[in-house]
């Protein structure tokens, strides 16, 4: 990473074959001719001298659209959190808040990379022929409805076991809940967001930009608002169907049995189906790391003290994790107008101290500083081990944004609480003149 693109290709690559890249596929199989013949074969646009020329400027403008876009949909996330939070199934049933960050972290394990590998073929000309498009769109799409099954059943048995971890004792009867709620939303949300990436991908390669600096973003601002939105309703249906026995089942059953059917369709790119068979470690690791993350809001969302933590869980876990080198500056401004805007519609739960404000911009930049730094290793490492950074570096910092986020944000309550006790301002409301 040279710091002029979030996720600049060397050039090398873009005048070379890549072993890893999601739309082309191999020039000849160990096992039969090439996949596309060459009258077919589309000769990649000279992108290397377009996107090579970009600015830091030219990557902020493009970008800061977009990334105002995402803080005000995660802004609207966190209002949609402390709102589900009182809802009859999340008080009952505990697990279900442990089960937000890692269903939300999809996004950054399945969409964002699916939006990432869909840019690189954009961005080499390899998605212009209309038949090679829908079969990497087609293979793409299928392969994120196979994680997703998979990761979000995962993250069902990882949220019952940290919680019996946690509370010395394991709720048999809510275990189908949980794993058909989580099932359902991780397949609705990779559906419509992957569509929706799908679109902009598109969209963005017929105007002109670069899809790099606007799809992960644009995924973040609706991302949070879908899943949230799809894991509430669809648990609150199952909560009210409990005494059904055989509707969790027999839900947790379909879904699963549609797999062979999404890896038949994967099948079609092999280098798709590379993925599918190797990629599995990054977003299942991701997903355990977003799981303590969970654990902690679940731990924290219902004290006094930490009162507001769910309206900015899902900002300061998602913004910073799709803030580049070139947005650093914008960390800063940008969190102090989503704050604002949190305390305009959500003011009596905005703590109205500027001891808080202080600590949780410091919060901001630190894990956004910790994450850059991750994000240039990791992909330095994967490039050196001849690996696809697009599947293994954004779970991983997805993952670690989650958990990184939940914990410095308890921090700065726990902090501003500590604080406020020793001055003897505890129940003692302050001026409510709203953020400096």
């Amino acid at each position: 990473m040279d710091g002029t693109e979030t996720r600049q290709r060397r050039p090398e690559e873009l005048a070379q074959p890549h072993a890893f890249s999601p739309g082309r596929l191999s020039g000849a199989s160990a096992d039969g001719p090439p996949s596309v013949s060459e009258s077919h074969s589309v000769a990649p646009k000279p992108l290397e001298s377009e996107f090579s020329r970009e600015t830091a400027l030219s990557i902020g403008l493009q970008a800061m659209g977009p990334f105002m876009l995402a803080g005000l949909g995660l802004s609207g996330a966190g209002v949609l959190l402390n709102y589900f939070q009182h809802w009859p199934v999340f008080v009952e049933v505990k697990d279900l808040l442990t089960l937000v960050p890692p269903l939300v972290g999809l996004k950054g394990n399945l969409e964002m990379t699916l939006a990432s590998r869909l840019s690189t073929a954009a961005n080499t000309g390899q998605i212009d022929d209309t038949q090679e498009q829908h079969r990497v769109i087609g293979s793409n799409l299928a392969l994120i409805q196979v994680q997703a099954t998979v990761v979000g059943l995962l993250a069902a048995v990882a949220a019952l076991l940290l919680g019996a971890v946690s509370r010395e004792e394991l709720d048999f009867g809510k275990v189908e809940l949980l794993c058909a709620s989580s099932v359902i939303t991780a397949f609705l949300a990779a559906f419509s967001l992957g569509m929706l990436m799908v679109c902009i991908v598109i969209g963005a390669r017929k105007l002109g930009v670069n899809p790099d600096n606007i799809a992960t973003p644009i995924a973040a601002s609706l991302g949070d608002l879908i899943t949230l939105s799809i894991l509430a309703f669809v648990s609150s249906f199952f909560y009210k169907h409990k005494d059904n026995r055989y509707l969790t089942p027999l839900v947790c059953i379909g879904f699963t049995a549609l797999i062979p059917f999404w890896v038949l369709i994967v099948k079609q790119n092999p280098p798709i189906m590379k993925i599918l068979k190797f990629g599995w470690f990054p977003i299942i690791l991701a997903m355990v790391i977003s799981s303590f993350g969970g654990l902690i809001l679940n731990k924290t969302i219902s004290k006094q003290q930490f009162q507001g933590m769910a309206v900015f869980t899902p900002i300061i876990c998602e913004i910073n994790s799709v803030s580049a080198r070139v947005l650093l500056f914008l960390v800063v401004p940008g969190h102090l107008i989503f704050f604002y805007i949190i305390y305009l519609v959500e003011g009596h739960l905005v703590p109205h101290s500027k001891i808080f404000v202080v600590f949780y911009l410091l919060a901001s930049l630190i894990q956004v500083t910790i994450l850059l730094y991750l994000a240039e290793v990791m992909v330095r490492l994967t490039w050196h081990q001849a690996l696809d950074p697009d599947s293994h570096c954004i779970p991983y910092l997805t993952g670690l944004g989650d958990l990184l986020g939940t914990g410095l944000l308890t921090l700065c309550f726990l902090i501003s609480s500590l604080l406020r006790s020793e001055v003897g301002l505890d129940g003692i409301p302050e001026p409510a003149s709203g953020p400096p």
